[in-house]
């Protein structure tokens, strides 16, 4: 399968940089737009259902966004090095700022569980974009209480992650290869296990209502999409490097994909996130 690009979607500086972190909220997509400039300068941006492209926030310093049981935007912040909360009046909240006294390296990607903790992957991408970090690469939850756990911080650069339809596994690729299964029980996550082992170059990730996985690889400038037993059943290819995934639409059917300087759609017979 091969994507098509939005065409409307187009770079809205002149220096290089990526479209990332996409989400469908209400009857838009809203997507992250930074640049490799120092700082890493980033905006949300936002795609309308009649395909205008505006701008949501001018400098929001994000990468990853999701949308929380409010309808409100979480932002993983390398400017702040912090998990941020845009609610509807343009107020930033800090969700989670440190951990045992250090701030995070260049927060990434989001996953929200339906009881309201919040997942995060914490690489040094974009570290040099404030000062300070952590000594590990690490994969956090935040506690409804506000309280921050390591969840894994054995891996090297975490990006992706996602949790199952019926948030029982947590899902996390990295730059080791493998796309990792965390069992979640009673709300806390266990040890994990290799679902997929020969990931190039992972990136952002999404999940379909039956669980199926779709996985974004950069460099290779395509989607892998694998069973929830780690079964290759599908690859969607696009045109430059590729950064995530989310679904949208109307009907929640069209899987929209963000990549360097372009915005991709494709239609499916099956619906996903957010279910």
């Amino acid at each position: 399968m091969k994507a098509e690009r939005v065409a409307s979607v187009t770079p809205s500086r002149t220096e290089p940089g990526l479209y990332e972190g996409p989400v469908w909220v209400g009857d838009a997509l809203y997507f992250s737009d930074f640049s490799f400039a120092k700082g890493f300068p980033s905006r949300v941006r936002k795609l309308a259902a009649d395909g205008t492209v505006s701008t949501l926030i001018e400098d929001s310093g994000s990468n990853g966004l999701a949308v929380d049981g409010r309808g409100e935007l979480v932002l993983a912040s390398h400017k702040d090095k912090a998990l941020v909360r845009h609610d509807r009046h343009g107020k930033r909240v800090t969700l989670a700022g440190s951990f045992k006294g250090n701030v995070f390296n260049s927060p990434n990607d989001i996953a929200i569980a339906r009881d309201g903790a919040i997942y995060f992957t914490d690489p040094d991408w974009q570290k040099a974009a404030a000062p300070g970090g952590q000594p590990v690469t690490g994969i956090y939850r935040v506690g409804t209480d506000g309280v921050v756990t390591l969840v894994d911080g054995t891996r090297r650069n975490p990006n992706g992650i996602a949790l199952s339809p019926a948030g029982d596994v947590l899902y996390v690729n990295a730059s080791d290869g493998l796309l990792m299964a965390y069992p979640i029980v009673k709300g806390e996550p266990q040890a994990g296990r290799a679902l997929v082992r020969d990931l190039q170059e992972a990136d952002g990730m999404t999940l379909d209502c039956h669980g199926n996985l779709y996985v974004t690889e950069h460099g290779s400038k395509r989607v892998r999409v694998f069973s929830p037993q780690g079964r290759q059943l599908a690859t969607i290819r696009v045109d430059a490097n590729i950064t995530n995934a989310a679904f949208g639409g109307k009907d929640g059917k069209t899987l929209y994909m963000t990549g360097a300087g372009a915005l991709w759609r494709l239609p499916l017979d099956v619906s996903g996130m957010p279910y």
